[in-house]
């Protein structure tokens, strides 16, 4: 009795299992059309945390020209359940952002650092008392831009903040001449100041 009753479930498991197996009806939905792929708006997305509990994410977004749009920055403290953000038009594309406390005052500064036709600059808040106050970076002074094409990178070594780019003949500006110069940043008071470092 159990022999037969074993060759009677293997054989309904065959027969669904042929049943469930039929080709012969099935038709094609539509036509292998390759997908063309879309750009979304959120170009740039970065989780920055400060100490766990805290973290700022920053965000750019827009469609159509990259270099254009706006980008978000936004605060999670999920220890207090304090939520901020602050919002911002761009022009050029965001390559990178990080958190220094350049001035030591424990309050964390957020570098957003834009890149323009080959020229990078950067928008820096500092997050303090529960608001975003934005630092005006400063640009390069004449003297730094002599022979200054582009190209340029902004770096951090022990602390400080360094921005170095290589150096344009300025006789004939298409050619390089080797050499890179370096710019140490500092921060006092919520007030950038820039020197050349010489080697």
């Amino acid at each position: 009795m159990k022999p037969f009753f074993k060759i009677i479930l293997l054989f309904a498991g065959l027969f669904s299992i042929v049943s469930c197996t039929d080709h012969a009806s099935e038709k094609p939905v539509g036509q292998n059309i390759p997908e063309s792929k879309i750009s979304g708006p959120f170009h740039f997305y970065k989780n920055i945390e400060i100490r766990p509990g805290i973290n700022f994410e920053v965000v750019s977004w827009g469609r159509g020209v990259d270099s254009l749009g706006g980008y978000l920055v936004l605060m999670s403290d999920t220890l207090k359940n304090n939520y901020k953000s602050l919002s911002n038009e761009r022009e050029g594309i965001i390559t990178d952002a990080w958190n220094m406390d350049l001035d030591n005052d424990g309050n964390p500064e957020i570098y957003i650092e834009f890149s323009k036709q080959h020229i990078l600059d950067l928008n820096v808040y500092e997050y303090s008392s529960g608001s975003f106050n934005k630092i005006t970076f400063p640009g390069l002074n004449e003297s730094l831009k002599k022979n200054y094409g582009g190209n340029d990178k902004f770096f951090m070594k022990e602390g400080e903040l360094f921005r170095s780019f290589p150096l344009v003949n300025p006789k004939d500006s298409t050619q390089k001449a080797g050499e890179l110069k370096t710019v140490r940043y500092r921060l006092s008071s919520n007030s950038f100041s820039s020197s050349e470092v010489k080697e």
